[in-house]
């Protein structure tokens, strides 16, 4: 999924996102405790990442096309949003919100809420956000269903010098900050106890 701006709209073609993990995404993979549950999966290259270094996952994303090049895989996902229920809720140890997926709903703090929900009592979350200096933002996505079939949905931005207190305000710790390029991930801890 990608965010647009007001004047163009960009419609995300999500053959580009079926390219393997790479090594970034792979060293921030490493260790997480599973099952891990990636949230806005697209095909499922991160899913698949981690179920081939033995880490059992499953990934979710609204878009039927996703889940036919997610399928042509192998990749374990299911076609649901975040909002609706998951199954094993409650129960996650690890969720994924990588490649933009902060931006799910228009409204960090709500996702992330929904995420604690999701999670297990002192579960982890595992963020990607834009960089420091970055004006958060409320926009709309386009989002690719099958080929040619769009609808826009409520998205938004999120820099890291907002991060902590978006978490904060919906139940977590900010760990750990780690900038690997030109990306940055932060892992999150649910401060929601059984």
């Amino acid at each position: 999924m990608m965010a647009h701006n007001q004047a163009k709209m960009e419609v995300l073609d999500l053959r580009e996102w079926a390219r393997p993990a790479d090594l970034v995404e792979r060293s921030v993979l490493w260790g997480l405790r599973g099952p891990v549950l990636e949230i806005g999966c697209g095909p499922g290259r991160l899913v698949a990442a981690l179920t081939e270094s033995g880490t059992p996952a499953l990934g979710i994303d609204i878009s039927p096309f996703a889940a036919k090049l997610a399928a042509d895989r192998g990749v374990p996902m299911m076609v649901c949003s975040i909002f609706d229920r998951v199954p094993g809720e409650g129960q996650w140890p690890t969720a994924l919100l990588l490649d933009g997926s902060i931006g799910i709903g228009g409204d960090p703090t709500a996702l992330l809420c929904r995420v604690k929900a999701v999670l297990a009592a002192g579960g982890l979350a595992l963020i990607e956000t834009l960089g420091p200096g970055v004006v958060p933002g409320r926009a709309m996505a386009c989002v690719e269903y099958e080929p040619g079939v769009h609808e826009t949905i409520p998205w938004a931005k999120l820099g890291l010098d907002q991060l902590e207190e978006v978490a904060a305000h919906a139940g977590f710790a900010l760990e750990t900050v780690r900038r690997a390029g030109r990306r940055w991930f932060s892992w999150l801890r649910s401060n929601r106890v059984s």
